[in-house]
Formats: C-alpha cells, structure tokens, sequence
C-alpha cells in the first residue's frame, strides 16, 4: 500500500470517527490540539487504525501519533 493510499484511509477513518469534513483534514493535524481528542478518543482512534490495517500498534508507539502525518508515517514503516 502506498503511502498515499495510507494517508486517504487514515482520512476517512477520521472523517468518520471525529465527524469532520475532507477539506480539513491535513498531514499536520493534530489529534489533541485540533480535535480536542481526549485519550480515550485516541486509543480508539488506534484500535480503529489497527482493525483498518491489521497491525498492532503497542502503546508506546501509540503515544507518538500525534499528528496525521504520524499516523501515516508509523502504518507506513509497519506494513506486513
């Protein structure tokens, strides 16, 4: 899968789990500071990166998604 194949499946899943509209959705967003996620909101974003995917991301790694592009960047490195 390319890495922009990644990136626009990352995207929908943020369309549909944060309820956001395409246009703003960016490499540089920030999962905290532009969506007031809560950690909750993160770990299932995770869980549902890691059902999209078929990875396991462990916890520690989830901790440095932060951004899309992080996102991106971490399916990208752990593609089976």
């Amino acid at each position: 899968m390319s890495e922009d194949e990644i990136y626009q499946k990352i995207a929908g899943l943020i369309q549909d789990h944060f309820q956001l509209s395409p246009d703003k959705i960016s490499p540089t967003l920030n999962f905290q500071k532009d969506l007031d996620a809560d950690s909750i909101d993160i770990v299932e974003f995770v869980l549902e990166l890691e059902d999209a995917f078929g990875a396991e991301i462990p916890d520690d790694d989830a901790e440095n998604i932060k951004t899309v592009q992080d996102a991106v960047d971490y399916i990208n490195a752990h593609q089976k």
